[in-house]
């Protein structure tokens, strides 16, 4: 019997994590090395991607940046094999990368609709297939998708109004429990984290305008901080979690609990 010190223990795996940069991603990216993850972070900006490697470095494990856009498949494959070259295998894929588009719903041009769709839920299918296709190999694997509890339910305009956000997300829960469910027999576990508001610099101007109606949703009366995603993502990847899959799992300080 595993203790759970061992149980919650990453040492030796290696993470992919999208987005890995800045924001969220970083913060996952993180725990995971906390936790004894080696690291790859995935960003466009190669820049980013080497400044998150030298801060994850310094925790003890190794870290490759590799730029990427991950709607393209050619891309993503590229970073599969800079991967294995580099550490020969890999244990978790967090899907992570994202983006929004504040606009009301008879407002949004088409072709943002199209860029943050491609974004959101294509780009997180074809790095599940890719990185897949090799966890099915291994007959093991850890798959974290980032959806938002605006996929779990209609959320007020005057707090954040991007139903393209809401709409691909959405399409991403439901994925999470599709895949859970065909990939179970290779023992690749898929789970959904449901992150509520948590200030990024990129939402950061966003937050605000819209203060008062935010927090007014937020049943603990403040946003996420900057270590409330960690210890879910560790749980995830570790083999404490090896009895859970297609879970979609809310981190939103009650926000959906009204």
């Amino acid at each position: 019997m595993a203790t759970v010190k061992q149980l919650m223990s990453l040492e030796g795996r290696v993470s992919v994590v999208t987005g890995g940069a800045t924001g969220l991603g970083l913060q996952m990216a993180t725990g995971l090395a906390e936790a004894g993850s080696h690291v790859v972070v995935c960003s466009r900006k190669l820049g980013n991607c080497e400044q998150a490697a030298q801060a994850l470095e310094k925790l003890g494990v190794k870290a490759l940046p590799v730029a990427a856009d991950v709607t393209q498949p050619d891309q993503v494959e590229a970073v599969k094999e800079a991967t294995l070259k580099k550490f020969g295998r890999v244990d978790v894929l967090v899907n992570n990368a994202g983006k929004a588009w504040v606009a009301p719903p008879e407002e949004l041009p088409l072709e943002r609709w199209q860029q943050i769709m491609d974004l959101n839920i294509t780009a997180p299918f074809i790095c599940s297939q890719v990185f897949g296709r090799e966890m099915i190999r291994q007959q093991r694997g850890k798959i974290i998708n980032i959806a938002s509890i605006a996929g779990l339910q209609g959320r007020n305009p005057r707090a954040y109004s991007s139903i393209v956000y809401g709409t691909s997300k959405g399409a991403l829960v439901n994925f999470t429990r599709d895949l859970a469910i065909k990939w179970a027999s290779h023992n690749i576990h898929v789970n959904c984290i449901c992150p509520g508001f948590f200030v990024t610099p990129i939402n950061q101007k966003l937050f605000d305008s819209n203060r008062e109606p935010i927090l007014a949703e937020i049943p603990l009366g403040r946003t996420g901080g900057a270590d409330d995603l960690k210890g879910i993502a560790v749980l995830l990847a570790s083999d404490a979690s090896n009895f859970i899959t297609g879970a979609i799992i809310p981190v939103d300080g009650g926000t959906i609990a009204w």
